[in-house]
């Protein structure tokens, strides 16, 4: 981590140790329009110097923006800390990596073909068996999967003459405004673990994609799987948000983490 980004880290959560600070942030992040410092007087319980000495402070590292209205001082949430907050997270706690991802010697990637599909759902299993990788408690059918995924963007990884892993995108949404928004889902075979047919696959998703012209790529991933986490962000991914208790997973609650990747323009 950069000296520049953990003083930038250091400062936010140092802002946020003041738990009048928090209180005083989640009102204005929950609230459905401006707050004005009035309202958050009383919502607080403190004196309107000391909600305004913490307004400052907050607005000073870019959580609240801050908007006077002839008398009336009008408090909104910057919305950029909603992403920026679990991303100092993820720098903190070591679940991101520096540089970009790039191919590996000895893994080669074609386009996924009829003939792949007993290896790819084999490895669709061996990711289920994980515990981690999917919500899927069975392999789904080839038809269900081809009906899904996107033709021109599943990509098969080969290492020592085997079939390694896969990658496949999936639309998220048959609207036209989201047509260039995907989601991406990468497996590697147990046996080629750790051997750079992740980021490989990845790497070649991400540059097909932009090729194409999609301007969104997005991956949803367990917080468990912090390897995954972890080389998404080394490909240009940043997190979203963590999405509690999204689904149940073998009568589970489980979270998922919420990944995106702009193309550059």
């Amino acid at each position: 981590m950069l000296t520049d980004e953990a003083a930038t880290y250091a400062s936010w959560f140092s802002t946020l140790s003041d738990p009048t600070r928090v209180r005083l942030l989640h009102h204005v992040a929950s609230a459905s329009a401006p707050v004005t410092v009035g309202e958050l007087t009383t919502l607080l319980g403190v004196s309107q110097s000391t909600c305004s000495h913490h307004v400052r402070k907050l607005a000073e590292v870019g959580f609240l923006h801050v908007q006077r209205e002839g008398t009336t001082t009008l408090v909104t949430v910057n919305p950029a800390c909603c992403t920026g907050l679990p991303h100092a997270a993820d720098a903190v706690m070591g679940a991101l990596s520096s540089g970009t991802v790039r191919p590996v010697d000895g893994v080669t990637v074609h386009a996924m073909t009829a003939a792949d599909w007993p290896e790819v759902r084999r490895i669709y299993g061996e990711g289920i068996a994980s515990g981690n990788a999917t919500f899927e408690t069975e392999v789904p059918s080839r038809r269900t999967l081809e009906s899904k995924w996107l033709p021109d963007h599943r990509w098969i990884a080969v290492l020592d003459g085997e079939i390694a892993g896969w990658a496949a995108a999936t639309a998220v949404s048959a609207r036209e405004c989201y047509s260039g928004v995907a989601e991406t889902s990468i497996y590697v075979a147990d046996a080629a673990q750790g051997r750079g047919v992740g980021k490989t696959l990845l790497h070649h998703q991400v540059a097909a994609a932009d090729a194409d012209g999609f301007w969104t790529l997005q991956a949803v991933v367990f917080p468990e799987n912090r390897a995954s986490v972890a080389l998404h962000h080394k490909a240009g991914f940043r997190t979203v948000g963590l999405r509690e208790k999204i689904a149940r997973h073998h009568g589970e609650w489980r979270d998922t983490v919420l990944l995106e990747r702009r193309r550059a323009d």
